[in-house]
């Protein structure tokens, strides 16, 4: 496994309502070309996901969007991705963007961006891969979400390993250097990932 970082990204397909949360996906998709990174995402135009993927781009990364076919036909796709894959389902999607990258991070969004998150760290905790997952919580976006995690802890639904499995952080470099570190890891260190069996 290359150390080089190949990082999917969850969030928005729309801005939100705070102007930080624009922010964070520039300077995500500023910091992977910086890195001399890749970015692989949604493929979709619109949103905190036009954002990253365009910062990303300006900053000399190679963006790969992973987009089904039916939002393709709604005009939703990034034409101006390096590569753009167009699928059938949702399922083949998710499998593709998780397969194209070795680090994932959520930034805010919806429900999509929820259920993208939490089946990374489901995936994780189940052995089908050993990839670094990441959760910029931006202006306290997630801050409901942590507690209520945090909540399951207590209540004894989760356990202490399940909630190792992923870094949260509020500080975009920070989080991202830790993804990195983790990656490199990763090559020194190999493992496998089997999405076949999902």
């Amino acid at each position: 496994m290359t150390s080089k970082l190949s990082l999917c990204v969850y969030c928005g397909s729309r801005m939100g309502n705070d102007p930080s949360f624009a922010e964070a996906a520039k300077e995500v998709g500023q910091w992977i070309g910086d890195q001399g990174g890749q970015l692989v995402y949604g493929g979709g135009n619109n949103g905190l996901m036009g954002l990253v993927a365009q910062a990303a781009q300006q900053a000399g990364a190679k963006v790969i969007g992973v987009i089904p076919e039916s939002m393709v036909v709604r005009e939703w796709a990034r034409k101006e991705c390096d590569e753009l894959i167009v699928v059938e389902t949702m399922h083949d999607r998710k499998r593709i963007m998780a397969e194209r990258a070795n680090a994932f991070l959520a930034l805010p969004g919806g429900i999509g961006t929820f259920e993208e998150f939490f089946e990374a760290w489901t995936w994780k905790q189940l052995g089908y891969h050993d990839k670094p997952i990441g959760l910029l919580n931006t202006h306290g976006y997630f801050d409901s979400m942590i507690a209520f995690l945090q909540n399951s802890f207590k209540s004894e639904f989760m356990v202490e390993h399940q909630m190792g499995l992923i870094n949260i952080g509020t500080d975009t470099s920070a989080l991202l250097g830790e993804l990195q570190s983790a990656v490199k890891n990763q090559s020194s260190n190999p493992t496998t990932a089997d999405y076949k069996n999902i």
